[in-house]
């Protein structure tokens, strides 16, 4: 598959890798930093999605979505990401997903608005000054007493930055470690370096943390923060 990820936020939170332990599927632990690891919230937009490496799905394959994600190392030493939530308002992207590798899809109503950086804002880049504003609910509770899993965040970009070695530890990864039947299936891919800029939240709410096991985070201050205006990616086949 091919697809093109837009105008994507990052806000992750620092924790302890046994915390993270019992998300992981067999033969993978969380991956660190600096003695850490990290709860990712990541909502962007997914554009002109399709098979192979050059085609595209009209309309299916252009969509909202927000993640919550891991980050994890195998056995044999493969950095990636794990997936606790992937939260989309597409019903049949959502259906074929979970389908075709069980990947955690959940169809969800959802926004995404942006306002235009005024000349003297975006520095001739089109991107810093902007506020990006991304909404999330889910259409059906997960279980019956858990949240409905929202998400409600306004940032605002700033100038573009150089990566610092915590943004490369999120952003910088090729695989997805997923579990299917009780063994772990990995899907490559591969982008360009992200191009990153400065973000600043102007409002967050992150009760679909709570939805996926983490209520600790809900109201805990994120400890990282970063806008990308996105990067065309291709995936490559299953593999174990």
């Amino acid at each position: 598959m091919n697809q093109d990820w837009r105008d994507l936020l990052y806000v992750h939170w620092a924790v302890e890798p046994a915390r993270l332990v019992s998300f992981m599927p067999p033969g993978v632990r969380p991956d660190e930093h600096e003695g850490l690891t990290y709860v990712g919230l990541v909502p962007f937009r997914m554009v002109d999605a399709g098979f192979g490496p050059r085609s595209s799905v009209p309309f299916f394959g252009t969509f909202l979505e927000t993640n919550v994600r891991l980050y994890s190392m195998d056995e044999r030493g493969r950095r990636g990401v794990v997936f606790l939530s992937l939260d989309a308002d597409r019903l049949a992207v959502v259906l074929g997903a979970r389908a075709s590798l069980g990947i955690p899809y959940r169809w969800a109503t959802m926004s995404h608005a942006a306002t235009a950086p005024t000349p003297a804002d975006q520095g001739g880049d089109g991107v810093a000054g902007a506020v990006h504003a991304y909404r999330s609910r889910l259409r059906r509770r997960v279980r019956v007493g858990r949240p409905e899993g929202r998400t409600d965040v306004r940032v605002r970009v700033g100038a573009a930055r150089t990566p610092t070695p915590l943004d490369h530890f999120v952003s910088a990864r090729w695989r997805l470690h997923t579990g299917v039947l009780g063994r772990t299936i990995v899907v490559p891919n591969q982008h360009e370096p992200w191009p990153l800029h400065e973000a600043t939240l102007e409002h967050l709410d992150a009760e679909v943390l709570a939805s996926v096991g983490l209520p600790e985070l809900v109201d805990r201050e994120p400890d990282h923060v970063a806008f990308s205006p996105g990067v065309h990616t291709e995936f490559g086949l299953p593999r174990r």
